[in-house]
Parts: structure tokens; sequence; C-alpha cells
């Protein structure tokens, strides 16, 4: 494509060198730089673009996007000043792939908790009610069946537009995208053209970051604040962050709540380990899936089917047919021992304390509920002490264990974690930094009956050490312990 066609959608403070020249591809990354490419210097967390325009120039990029131009300017490219390099390659990278938000209906689903089993929910929906349907997630990208693995919760604006590109050739009507703070702070999402969007719920995340929760929140109403008037926004009233969500947003305003009156409403008539049995919006509906999280899930995957256009009573009924995501909630019984073993994502306070509190609504008689736990490294620190005090107010033993250590050490991380355990709590912790010693050990002291939960890493198949990725599965290693 022209440099000059993509030109046209970005405001330009200055411009060096010809516009009527050739772009093969786009990129932010220098090392990925080839021939024709145009080079976006990306000022980013740990690294800044600027610094690598040479590199780039010198792996063939012909164009050269920046916030700052360099002092020597080559005669053989071009170069484009702008105010925000990364909303420009958004905007840029949606135009060069030929706009494919705009040609079938995005939908954002952004919280704290809940994103990926609210977007793989309404995939699995909109799949059964035999719509081709794509899906950005944390666990995996589809585009129809077919699987593309993923590397994060929202992916950069290139691969963002270049998956939406092959989801709208296969034929897909829908795409289900999880958008974090991260994406919506650094302007991945800039250029789409969403047909809703979706708010779960909002708590303690992030902040190595956003640096306050401000911030945070901030970063999660951008998303929402720059929604279209042609869009509508389903926000759940039951979380105070709800109504600010959609405070200046141009976008149709919708609710769903399971406490007070709403567009979409719920009841919950019985939450057991067989399921949810649910009242939503006057009808009855059974679904396999486990705990009140769960019931605002489905209850926003039905509000958005709706405002979909779907039919009510068929949206109904491919709800109850919905299956739990993998690592959320994931849960596998010990036919000897009754024992039950659950492989949870949760990975922050209030995803830990929601997980825990509905094991204790679900226990029986004198079972226990041990939980293994732990925090990542090079993540937000403040949120360690909390994460272990939620273990132990609703645990009756916790092993603090490693999750994804990364560049730090595990051992200083459980200390960190072990500041946060009350004192009537201090008899019944233990620490155990080897995780697959720690899930062992756990099942170890099950008895029958009791509830073995593993927290923090759910559907990941690796454990992040020291910059290396090596394979781990919480669920495979719970699975061998348990029948040891």
């Amino acid at each position: 494509m022209k440099l000059n066609d993509l030109a046209h959608a970005i405001e330009i403070k200055a411009a060096k060198g010809p516009l009527d020249i050739d772009i093969k591809q786009l990129d932010f990354d220098s090392r990925k730089v080839t021939k024709g490419s145009a080079f976006f210097a990306i000022r980013g967390t740990y690294f800044n673009g600027h610094d690598h325009i040479e590199s780039a120039i010198g792996n063939g990029a012909i164009a050269v996007i920046a916030e700052k131009l360099p002092t020597t300017l080559h005669e053989a490219v071009t170069y484009l000043q702008v105010d925000s390099s990364s909303h420009t390659l958004g905007v840029v990278a949606n135009r060069f792939h030929g706009a494919p938000s705009s040609q079938l209906k995005l939908i954002g689903i952004t919280g704290t908790n809940g994103k990926t089993t609210t977007a793989t929910l309404l995939y699995q929906l909109m799949m059964s009610l035999g719509y081709k349907t794509g899906l950005l997630s944390t666990v995996h990208n589809k585009i129809g069946e077919a699987i593309i693995p993923s590397t994060h919760t929202t992916p950069d604006a290139i691969t963002i537009n270049k998956l939406l590109r092959e989801m709208v050739d296969a034929g897909c009507d829908y795409a289900f995208m999880e958008v974090s703070s991260h994406a919506a702070d650094q302007n991945r999402i800039a250029g789409l053209h969403f047909a809703g969007g979706v708010f779960s719920n909002l708590s303690h995340d992030h902040l190595d970051y956003h640096k306050t929760f401000k911030a945070y929140i901030e970063a999660k109403k951008k998303f929402f604040d720059n929604l279209p008037k042609t869009a509508f926004a389903l926000v759940n009233l039951d979380d105070k962050r709800g109504k600010v969500m959609i405070q200046n947003t141009s976008a149709k305003k919708y609710t769903y709540s399971l406490r007070m009156m709403a567009d979409f409403k719920a009841r919950i008539i019985e939450n057991a380990l067989t399921g949810l049995h649910m009242e939503i919006n006057g009808k009855e509906v059974f679904s396999q899936m486990i705990g009140d999280f769960n019931a605002y899930n489905l209850l926003a995957v039905y509000g958005t089917a709706i405002l979909l256009g779907q039919d009510e009573m068929e949206s109904l009924t491919a709800i109850s047919q919905l299956r739990s995501v993998e690592g959320r909630f994931d849960y596998i019984m010990d036919p000897h021992k009754q024992r039950i073993g659950i492989v949870d994502y949760a990975h922050t306070p209030d995803a830990l304390e929601k997980v825990l509190s509905t094991i204790r609504q679900l226990r029986t008689g004198n079972s226990s509920i041990i939980t293994v736990v732990g925090c990542g490294g090079d993540r937000d620190k403040t949120k360690r002490p909390i994460m272990a005090k939620v273990a132990c107010d609703y645990s009756d033993q916790v092993i603090f264990t490693s999750d994804n250590p990364r560049s730090e050490s595990p051992e200083v991380i459980i200390q960190e974690m072990k500041t946060g355990i009350p004192p009537y709590s201090a008899g019944k912790t233990v620490s155990i930094t080897n995780r697959k010693e720690a899930i062992r050990t756990a099942c170890l002291l099950a008895k029958e009956e009791d509830i073995i939960l593993i927290a923090g890493k759910g559907h990941e198949k690796y454990q992040e050490i020291d910059g290396i990725k090596h394979p781990f599965d919480d669920k495979a290693i719970l699975k061998e312990a348990l029948k040891a």
C-alpha cells in the first residue's frame, strides 16, 4: 500500500521525503523489519523505539514514523513526525489491513477478572448458534475452529488487525476480544471499530504498571470513552465502578446485575458442585458452571447476545450447554477418597477471594480447604501480602509456593507474601518453593472429601524462571498427585 494512502488516516506534524512509496509491512520491532517496511518508533515500558531507528533503517525500513525525528536523516527514507507513534500505529494498521474491525461485529470485554471466561463463552455461544466467530483471548486466539497460539491478553495493534483480517476473510460474523488495561493505555486498540464493550469488574491489579489505582481505572474507562455512538456499553451494576466506566461514553448504555434492577437481571436459585440454577430476566436456566462469579459471566454473555440481536430462548438454551474455560474453576474428582482438586487462574486478591468463598459455600460436612498459592515475579508487589491474607482467611491450610518468579527470587516473593499472614493464621501455613512439591504435599495432606485449590496459573503450560519458560501444567501435576 502507498504511504500517502496510509497517511490520509493520521495527523502529521512534519514530513521529510516522498509519500508516494510502497509499504510492504508495518513494524515496531526493529529486529523484524525487512526491505520495504514502515517502522514505528514507540516509547515502551522498557525500550524506546527511537533508539532503534538506525537499526530499523539498516534492516530495510523505507519509512519511519516517530514522535521526534532523528538529527541525521537518510535521503532514501521518508520520515513522518506524529504526536503519538503508538496511536498512529493502531490507526495505520487498521487501514493497512482494510479496516477489518468494521467488516464484522467486534466486541471488547474488559475488567480485572472474568475477561477470558466471558469472551470465550461468547465465542462458544455464537458458534453454537451457527455463526462463524473469532476469539482474541489470554488462553488462545481462534478463527472459527482454527486455534492460533496467544502470547498476550491483548496482542499488539499489528497482530490484532492481521488476525481480524483473517477472520473477515474466513467469513467470521463476530469477534470477541479481551481488552486489557495495558492495551488501552498503550493504544493497541486505537483505530478499531467496536460494536460493543462489556465491563466485568475492577479490583486490585497491575499497579506495578499503572502506579495508582486511579490510573488503572482511567485506562479501563478509556476503552468506553472511545466507543462510537453506534456501539453498546454493557456494565456490571454491582461493581461500584460500573457506572464510572460509562460516564462519558457515546455508546448506548446497558446494565446487568444480580443485586439491583438492571436491563439484564438474574438471581441464583441454587449454586452447587453440579452447577448453577439461575433465573435470568424471569426465565430459568441451568448451567454446568459453578459459583457466583460465573453467574455474572453468564449474565454478561446473555446480555451481550441479546444486544447483538439474538433470540432470547435460543440464547438461554445455548447458555445451558456452555462449558467452563480451561484453568477457570477447573476441577478434578478423586473417585477413591472423594477429594476435589480445583485449578484456577486467580492471581489477584479479588479473584482468589471469589474462588475461595465459592468453595466455602459448596463444601459439605467437615471437609477442609487446602490452598496452594504464589505470586508472579516482576509484577505488582503490593498485592502479595493481600493475597496471603485472603488465602489464610478462607482456607484451613495454606501452602505458599512459587508462581512465575521470572527474574525475582521465589523465596523473596514468598517472604513478601508472608507479611500479610494474620497472627491467628500462622499455624496453618507452610512454604514450599518447589511448586510441584507444593501440589503433591497438598494432596498428601488432604483427607476424604477435602478440597484442594491450586491458584494463580490456571491454563498456563509453563513456569517462567529467569527468562526461561519451563514446561509446567498445574492440572496435570494435580491429577498425578491425586492418583498417587
